[in-house]
């Protein structure tokens, strides 16, 4: 929740702490980290079958991951041989109606329901952070709000407003709800909500190369989960940011924030929203090295991912990869919807254009 910090400490409580902490946090694309509005139980055989039901065969996996155009990020390479062993994975993102039935089965509380604890957050920032004052730390989180202008691209706390309240289930803080929304990909969730989501559907988060091996739906060096097509050309292909973030969205997607799951045609292994919409956990944590890593000329099986985290934009900040990009999403800013493209945020964090979707290891 180290986001959380750094928007406490500027806008109106800007000092010489917060330029401290904003030159120490240049993050690329951290902007999407905290994006807009938006115990562990056995579930019963009905719920059960009804979860599985949505799931889609991905099949068994030897493919080169990582970049392929020339959008790529330096933390997207260099391009390594990965071998996957065949799994089945959620066709949409889990949805406010699925994630209901499991805050109501299991009384569950998510990360933006709970005080943010002062001493976990002090752990992913700059030693002698003083701590904000009671009033504001309190449930809730941060809302997109657009300043209607041009602006420094650099300076997201423009565009931000932390709203006290902000939940899953209030996406614009106390006073919203859910209503008509069932069927849009439950948002501001943090990874520790998602595996715990998981663990009672009795399945698991996917791990970062199988995730994007799922994504690329068995298209080979492409850079999108629909081919190469730019994301500006043609029929629209995901829910993202159309215009000039972040004062103009046209809309021409047809939606300005979530949209209902299965609003854009699959890819070509049936995964709806791969990219776009909202951003997705994975079980990985996060490392700018570990393609380095990984790169071996035999490649690499069933990767799990880093055994610990490092940004070293970041360095006190622990971190989980999120994939897919959001409907915040635009190429003028960042082209989080390609499919090699890696996302970070700590696993604390509650976002309001993050979810998830669930896989399970084949039978």
């Amino acid at each position: 929740m180290a986001e959380f910090i750094i928007f406490i400490y500027s806008g109106r409580y800007l000092n010489k702490v917060a330029n401290k902490i904003i030159k120490l946090m240049p993050s690329v694309c951290v902007m999407l980290l905290i994006l807009l509005f938006f115990s562990c139980s056995k579930s019963d055989n009905k719920t059960e079958d009804q979860l599985n039901a949505s799931m889609v065969p991905i099949p068994e996996a030897d493919f080169m991951m990582g970049g392929d155009d020339e959008l790529t990020h330096p933390d997207e390479l260099p391009r390594h041989r990965v071998l996957l062993d065949p799994f089945w994975m959620d066709e949409t993102e889990v949805t406010n109606a699925q994630f209901e039935k499991f805050v109501k089965d299991n009384k569950y509380v998510t990360t933006a329901e709970q005080k943010p604890d002062w001493e976990e957050l002090k752990k992913q920032l700059p030693e002698g952070v003083p701590k904000p004052d009671d009033s504001v730390l309190v449930p809730g989180s941060l809302v997109f709000n657009s300043p209607g202008k041009d602006v420094d691209l650099n300076n997201f706390y423009q565009w931000w407003v932390w709203v006290p309240g902000a939940s899953w289930q209030h996406p614009l803080g106390t006073g919203s709800g859910l209503k008509g929304l069932d069927d849009h990909p439950v948002i501001h969730i943090s990874w520790f909500d998602a595996d715990e989501y998981c663990k009672w559907a009795g399945k698991r988060l996917p791990t970062e190369a199988e995730w994007e091996w799922a994504a690329r739906g068995g298209l080979e060096n492409q850079p999108y989960s629909w081919g190469d097509e730019r994301i500006d050309e043609g029929n629209p292909k995901a829910n993202t940011w159309e215009g000039k973030f972040p004062n103009s969205n046209t809309g021409k997607d047809g939606f300005i924030v979530t949209a209902p799951v299965k609003s854009f045609p699959p890819n070509k292994y049936g995964l709806y929203d791969i990219a776009g919409n909202v951003w997705e956990w994975t079980s990985d944590w996060y490392r700018s090295d570990y393609y380095e890593m990984s790169n071996k000329p035999e490649g690499i099986k069933n990767p799990p991912g880093p055994e610990d985290s490092l940004d070293p934009v970041e360095p006190y900040a622990k971190k989980k990869v999120q994939r897919g990009g959001s409907f915040l999403c635009n190429e003028s800013y960042c082209s989080g919807y390609r499919v090699a493209f890696r996302q970070k945020a700590s696993p604390d964090t509650g976002l309001s254009h993050s979810g998830f979707r669930c896989v399970k290891n084949e039978k």
